[in-house]
């Protein structure tokens, strides 16, 4: 089946593709060549930059599925090494698979002792994602050898382990480093998530006590992040890996898009309108009603998304988590009942209805986060520890494909057609 241009006199057939789950897109490759046009869409809104096998969302029915299992049933069954595994290779990995794997992670869970001798040296007040985007980026010092052009799956699958295992000690020690206490090292005995929760909160003095139902918590929120498709960052770490740059700084270019407020960064925005909201005189009715007015500068952070036109299936796990953990601990937290209260003032209310504005990752996770213990600067560096496997999966898969095209979108230049250079004693 092909669809029909016609422009200037002249009918262009472009075709069409279809996905596995029936979702249609137009192949305008040849577009330019064949009429002199382009496509314009800013923010890409209408445009799928490659066919991808990874990650399928249906943001109408609110559907988000890793290599086409529900994401609801990782969360409820799977952990977030099996889920690394599952998006970068393909399938789940069944024992022997798993244990190899493991035993990779165990391995590469170090970093060079000169790493944190940059450490030391980098100011106490900077952001933990400037720390980690460093370090992720200076591997490719460390570890010279591993660019596109000695690509193989011997180097592939060491690499893709390395930041797998090496993301949650840089994460920890960025941390350490930020509160001034010296570093914890990585343990044998103990498994992902919770050396992750070791090396954080534990102290020469002290040691951390591992809870069950935090590290099943910690696990769900980083298997909810580990990977949504073409996003910002994602899409950053497929461009920059277009040019054939090796995968650290393709990661690390994913890092800094990922920091963003508007991407990665909204969760803390949750969180600092939260605390606002408590320290004000508002009612969460009073913030729906201002959210509602363009005059009104209160923008309600966590609702709404740019796929999903309805209940984000990611917010709806961490909610039912949010309920269980805060009734384990027995704990009060204000944050999360004026959340509550937002979202059921916001999903009876006409204007939000109309507008399909539904709660999204963000609204629940930063609160996790918080309560897990995690401070409010380190919610984005978690969500890079999440969405590594994503990233690393999709570098894989874009190099997979070879030949690959770089990345090199074109532009409407609205410029001055023609400029006369101007002589400097004769400008104005």
């Amino acid at each position: 089946m092909n669809a029909e241009l016609s422009y200037n006199n002249k009918k262009t057939e472009l075709k069409v593709l279809e996905g596995s789950n029936g979702e249609t897109a137009i192949d305008i490759t040849k577009l330019r060549n064949e009429t002199g046009l382009i496509t314009y869409d800013p923010g890409y809104q209408n445009t799928g930059s490659c066919q991808s096998a990874i990650t399928f969302i249906d943001g109408e029915k609110g559907i988000l599925r890793y290599r086409g299992i529900p994401v609801e049933k990782l969360a409820e069954k799977s952990t977030f090494i099996e889920v690394s595994y599952l998006l970068i290779y393909g399938k789940l990995p069944n024992r022997e698979e798993r244990a190899q794997y493991s035993q990779q992670l165990s391995i590469n869970a170090l970093l060079h002792e000169d790493m944190l001798h940059y450490l030391e040296n980098i100011p106490p007040t900077a952001h933990p994602m400037t720390l980690l985007s460093n370090m992720v980026n200076s591997l490719s010092v460390y570890y010279p050898g591993f660019y596109v052009e000695n690509y193989d799956n011997a180097t592939f699958h060491l690499m893709a382990a390395r930041l797998i295992s090496k993301i949650r000690t840089m994460a920890a020690f960025c941390y350490k480093k930020s509160i001034g206490e010296p570093f914890v090292y990585a343990r044998e005995d103990l498994l992902y998530v919770q050396n992750f929760l070791n090396m954080m909160f534990s102290s020469p003095v002290k040691s951390y006590e591992l809870d069950p139902d935090i590290i099943r918590t910690l696990e769900v929120l980083l298997i909810l992040h580990a990977d949504h498709e073409q996003n910002c960052s994602t899409s950053t770490v497929r461009l920059v890996g277009s040019s054939k740059v090796n995968l650290y700084s393709s990661i690390c270019a994913g890092i800094c898009a990922l920091w963003g407020p508007l991407h990665g960064g909204a969760n803390q925005k949750v969180i600092e309108m939260l605390e606002s909201i408590q320290k004000s005189s508002l009612s969460p009715k009073d913030c729906i009603e201002r959210a509602k007015s363009k005059d009104n500068p209160f923008r309600l952070m966590g609702f709404g998304h740019r796929v999903y036109r309805n209940y984000d299936p990611r917010a709806k796990i961490l909610k039912a988590y949010c309920t269980k953990l805060f009734k384990k601990m027995k704990t009060n937290d204000p944050l999360l009942e004026i959340a509550m209260q937002l979202e059921e003032l916001a999903l009876s209310d006409d204007y939000f209805i109309e507008r399909k504005l539904y709660p999204n990752v963000d609204f629940y996770s930063g609160i996790l986060y918080r309560t897990i213990g995690i401070p409010t600067n380190m919610f984005t560096v978690m969500f890079a520890m999440g969405r590594m496997p994503g990233w690393i999966a999709h570098w894989r898969e874009m190099h997979d494909s070879l030949p690959f095209k770089i990345g090199r979108p074109r532009q409407i230049y609205t410029g001055s057609p023609l400029s006369e250079y101007v002589p400097i004693e004769k400008r104005t």
